[in-house]
């Protein structure tokens, strides 16, 4: 019987002996960790380097149209559940021809300075493209080879990459070009790349679900057709609606408040890392301990804290910098481990025949809501002020884990009866 508060998943398969287990936690680093650097070189380390090379603010701000591969794959996905490249290797074949054109798109992003943004953006939405298309294969081989035991562990490995994306792609990235320059800081990347094209060789489909052909009919209306599936659907768009307020508006309102763009970087950089790799592991700890519906219902009460200071600070009805810091850093690391425990429940709510395409919809979903939230913040802000916007908040993020909490127990409800 599923704990309260948690839809009934099917059974998965054993874990396999422990030297199995290793071996797939280390292809699963290497691939995800392979996504995040370049994207992160890309995303994040560009973007200071372009201004420092000259280019203007509006010309900066087109790199954001390098993300809507990313939120726009599962337009695809089904094409990749549905189509084996190789009569041997279906996701590993996918992942070895993107990671293919992935060092390719590196080593000419190598030969094209960011300032010039018409090059650049053609590669670099080539290489999201590619990295998207990979991703899709990733989640797929993930979710058919983790035991459901060690889905939380598989989803911190994942929240862990982004962090070392962060540290490697950017932070690395820059002080790579600090020294030596963008063509050797792209190659160097590009060389790094090499290793999860290694991790494809390695990868077993041998195993499980992995010897059955795949879904001819894979699409996203099978997606549509399953009510577990759509449940879950409203849970990724609801659980998260409140965040997109918080991220977008945290920068500016701390820089109106006085505090240095240096404390800033710190902040949403070497901080965010170290949160992004503390609250994986902290997350992964949780869900198997509580479970997925305490874990989520335990930090979106934190995260609600954490807005409510954000609103308090904003109407002057709280002070204090270091607390401001202390709220920041605490709503970091809760959307690392927010998202470890969201993608173990995505894994489980996937069907065995598109599990890539289940996935990559949920997934997609939750990064909709924040994005709309965020593209909301703004206007919101100048129109009534920061402390009303992050008082918005903090009301949508207690509702939703109210909400969160009553799909996820009807789910569990229903799945039992149908059982």
């Amino acid at each position: 019987m599923p704990e309260q508060g948690q839809l009934a998943i099917p059974a998965a398969k054993v874990g396999g002996t422990p030297d199995d287990r290793l071996r797939l936690f280390t292809i699963l680093a290497v691939l995800y960790v392979g996504q995040a650097i370049p994207a992160y070189l890309v995303v994040g380390a560009a973007l200071p380097i372009m201004r420092e090379q000259g280019a203007s603010r509006s010309a900066i701000g087109l790199v954001g149209l390098l993300l809507l591969p990313g939120l726009l794959r599962f337009l695809w996905a089904p094409a990749v559940d549905r189509i084996r490249p190789f009569a041997r290797a279906h996701r590993a074949g996918w992942i070895g021809l993107t990671q293919i054109g992935i060092i390719a798109g590196l080593v000419a992003l190598s030969f094209v300075p960011p300032v010039e943004i018409g090059p650049f953006l053609a590669i670099g939405f080539m290489l999201g493209l590619l990295l998207s298309t990979n991703d899709i294969a990733v989640d797929g081989y993930a979710t058919t080879s983790l035991a459901a035991a060690d889905r939380p562990i598989g989803n911190a490995i994942q929240g862990g990459a982004v962090a070392v994306g962060v540290i490697v792609g950017t932070t690395g990235g820059l002080v790579l070009y600090a020294r030596f320059g963008w063509q050797a800081t792209a190659l160097t990347i590009a060389a790094l790349s090499v290793l999860p094209l290694a991790a494809a060789f390695a990868m077993r489909e041998t195993t499980g679900a992995e010897t059955a052909r795949p879904a001819p009919r894979a699409a996203l209306a099978a997606f549509f057709r399953r009510p577990q599936a759509r449940r879950m659907l409203a849970v990724a768009l609801i659980y998260r609606a409140s965040e997109g307020l918080i991220g977008a508006m945290e920068g500016p309102y701390l820089v109106d408040r006085g505090v240095s763009l240096d404390v800033i970087g710190y902040l949403t950089g070497a901080a965010a890392a170290t949160a992004g790799l503390a609250g994986s592991a902290i997350a992964a700890l949780l869900l198997i301990r509580i479970g997925h519906g305490s874990t989520l219902a335990l930090l979106g009460v934190l995260r609600t804290v954490c807005f409510a200071w954000f609103a308090c600070h904003a109407f002057d009805l709280a002070t204090g910098q270091s607390l401001l810091f202390g709220a920041a850093i605490g709503q970091t690391l809760i959307r690392y481990m927010e998202i470890v425990a969201l993608f173990s429940l995505f894994m489980g709510t996937a069907s065995k025949e598109q599990p890539g395409t289940d996935f990559t919809v949920l997934s997609c979903a939750q990064v909709l809501v924040f994005l709309l939230g965020s593209l909301l913040a703004g206007v919101l802000a100048d129109w009534f002020g920061y402390g009303v916007v992050f008082a918005l908040a903090t009301a949508l993020s207690l509702l939703s884990v109210a909400i969160t909490a009553r799909l996820l127990s009807g789910g569990a409800k229903a799945d039992l009866c149908r059982s």
